[in-house]
């Protein structure tokens, strides 16, 4: 990514409730962020209308880079394309069957169904071809039968997508490439994806998986991007249009469009970027962070600087072959519905959303949400929401509280306020737990980084009550996804099976094998304008003890000996699962991440006060230390400076979010402005 030294960058953030948006001055090094509704039934003009409310100078700008859950909704929502599957002679019902098993919350659910398949079995079509486990061909492939197939499915069944999937086709792409040409010669008009374009690992359900989910949002993506960058061509944008990539990092949009399953939750990704930018400033290496948005929680671990990346992932069931951050989301945001099972309150999943979202909204909302119950605890100012342009309806927000939670339960607004945040605390409590404690890490030995238009306000709670170390409010932290992504690289990534006994590998094999990888990885970066000085690449291995079926990553950078490859698998081995065994081991997976390094923006160090720090006023709101209301010393963030240091209870206000911390907790601002907040009794 170049860009000029008085150049503009621009990053927009779609989520559930608004759209965030974020401009970066070069030269200046001002920010400007700004927030528009989400507009569900056309994307598009959400993220224009926060680009004008931030006031983007489009013809200024040579980077625009975009977070979007676009084809998440699409496969919740099951909106998108009609799909059918090309496979092998014999391997039609692979999808089908999947892997037979159920997940964890359903599986002593004996009214249980199996959600509807994306592609039903009509709509997949075999067709002779055969390669073995080594890629070499049995069978050659019937090119005439791909035709037909292809056919049947565009006209007996009106599909718009085709996802193609043969055996083995990790090892020997020939076969699916083919395939892929003569349906896009014939059909032009049909969307196409291939597995093996996607990953080049083994495992025929999950690869199946992967692809079907590709082609399942292809068309509705590429619609989308071309919308959107004919839209912000029209208003002078002529630079590089970048999309954020679930696993990290960003590509074109026009690589997007390609391999669109890779930005399926490329929205959170932004604030992991972010989240880890921030530590390095910091000098923090292991971080958790929790992104509270209109919608969901989005909670993930940071260790050693770098977020933990999965390979494979699952959405509705469905797995999906690709690096994803490993990010744990539940229905626990701001707007989130507050409501009564029997006599017992529970929080989400659902949620208000945009449309109409929470009561306090004024826009026909009638289910009492997390805001609401925040207004009327009075951590938020009605009438400076959003910096004054949204004025909140107070008492429609006590109103519906009282109604559909406090006279069922015979209870008070206030009780039942409190008790939304606190079944919000525990739902949130088991999801940091889920990340940390199931894998043997301490929470308390992490800071937290609190961001999402509702972090501020509720995670310095959690911090009390879990006995985190610590509580991060970094600089824009309601649009900080947005700012993550302006700190992002460009990011590729490549993989190959590989499974061999330890004791067989050969070094040079293993070389030879990786440097395939990497020629692969340097073509793809320079064709997207990387000078050699800016790429970077990353070797890993993903390893197992023969016998097992899941493996762990293991760096292998600087490898001198299959010893020391063996040393750091089991060294990685025990810090994950607490022991080592005397079994052989087995190399799985090889990979390789390319990386191209971005000139990106630098945090600036802001100057201390000369005088003492007075807060602008006082309100009356509820603490949760002495569970009672008490007075909180109001402060407006901008007014803050490095060095300050303020004692609970208090409250930061900001243009688009409010930080809320309680009597036995203190905050001290940074050299670059983060609110670095700590205490509570837990």
């Amino acid at each position: 990514m170049t860009n000029s030294p008085t150049s503009d960058w621009l990053a927009v953030d779609i989520g559930g409730t608004f759209v965030d948006a974020i401009t970066f001055d070069r030269e200046s090094g001002n920010i400007n962020i700004e927030k528009a509704a989400t507009t569900p039934t056309d994307p598009t003009q959400g993220v224009l209308n926060s680009s004008e409310r931030v006031d983007a100078s489009l013809e200024n700008t040579t980077a625009f880079v975009h977070g979007t859950t676009l084809g998440l909704n699409a496969v919740l929502e099951r909106k998108g394309a009609r799909t059918g599957i090309i496979t092998n002679t014999g391997f039609r019902d692979v999808y089908e069957i999947g892997r037979t098993n159920l997940e964890r919350s359903a599986m002593y659910d004996i009214n249980y169904e199996k959600p509807e398949s994306l592609v039903p079995r009509r709509r997949c079509k075999e067709v002779p071809g055969r390669l073995n486990a080594d890629g070499d061909v049995i069978d050659e492939l019937d090119e005439s039968a791909v035709i037909q197939a292809a056919d049947e499915l565009v006209t007996d069944h009106g599909i718009e997508a085709i996802a193609v999937c043969f055996l083995h086709s990790y090892q020997n792409d020939d076969h699916e490439v083919r395939a892929a040409e003569l349906i896009r010669e014939t059909f032009p008009a049909v969307s196409v994806s291939v597995s093996s374009d996607i990953t080049g690992e083994y495992r025929e359900y999950e690869r199946t998986s992967t692809a079907v989910l590709d082609a399942y949002i292809k068309p509705i993506f590429g619609s989308y991007v071309e919308k959107l960058a004919g839209a912000l061509g029209e208003r002078g944008f002529d630079g590089s249009f970048f999309v954020t990539r679930s696993g990290g990092g960003t590509f074109t949009a026009d690589s997007a469009t390609t391999a669109p399953v890779h930005t399926i939750l490329s929205g959170p990704a932004g604030g992991l970027i972010g989240a880890s930018n921030v530590g390095e400033v910091l000098g923090r290496e292991d971080l958790i962070t929790v992104d509270m948005g209109g919608t969901s929680l989005d909670a993930c671990v940071i260790e050693g600087g770098s977020p933990v990346v999965e390979y494979t992932a699952s959405l509705e069931h469905q797995p999906m072959m690709i690096p994803v951050y490993d990010i744990r989301t539940i229905g626990a945001g701001g707007g989130s519905i507050a409501w009564l099972d029997g006599s017992l309150l529970k929080v989400g999943p659902q949620s208000a959303g945009a449309d109409p979202g929470p009561i306090c909204y004024g826009k026909g909302g009638e289910q009492p949400t997390v805001t609401d119950a925040a207004l009327a605890l009075h951590y938020i100012d009605p009438d400076a929401f959003l910096g004054g342009d949204m004025e909140l309806d107070y008492d429609g927000a006590i109103d519906g509280l009282q109604r559909e939670l406090a006279d069922p339960l015979d209870s008070s607004v206030d009780a039942v306020s409190k008790g939304v945040l606190d079944v919000t605390l525990a739902n949130t409590i088991g999801t940091i737990r889920e990340i940390t404690v199931e894998k043997g890490l301490d929470p308390r030995d992490f800071s937290t980084v609190a961001y999402g238009g509702a972090g501020p306000l509720f995670v310095p709670l959690l911090g009390r009550e879990m006995g985190l170390n610590e509580v991060i409010v970094p600089q824009a932290p309601s649009v900080f996804s947005a700012w993550g992504m302006l700190m992002a690289d460009i990011v590729y990534d490549f993989s190959q099976t590989h499974i061999t006994v330890l004791d067989d590998v050969d070094l040079n094999t293993l070389e030879t094998s990786f440097r395939k990888l990497e020629a692969d990885a340097r073509e793809t970066i320079e064709n997207e304008g990387i000078a050699p000085g800016d790429q970077r690449y990353e070797r890993s291995i993903e390893m197992r003890y023969f016998g097992q079926e899941h493996t762990v990553e293991v760096e292998a950078a600087g490898i001198d000996s299959i010893d020391t490859l063996a040393d750091r698998f089991k060294r990685d081995h025990k810090t994950r699962y607490g022991h080592t065994m005397d079994d052989p081991v087995e190399a799985v997976h090889l990979r390789v991440r390319a990386i191209g390094e971005s000139d990106n923006p630098e945090l600036e160090q802001k100057e201390p006060r000369g005088a003492p720090l007075e807060p602008e006023t006082t309100r009356e709101a509820y603490c949760f230390a002495v569970d009672s209301y008490e007075q909180f010393d109001v402060y407006r963030r901008e007014q803050l400076a490095p060095n300050d240091e303020i004692s609970g209870p208090a409250i930061i206000t900001e243009a688009t979010t409010t930080t809320v911390f309680h009597s036995d907790q203190q905050a001290t601002i940074d050299d670059y402005g983060h609110i670095l907040i700590t205490g509570g009794d837990a």
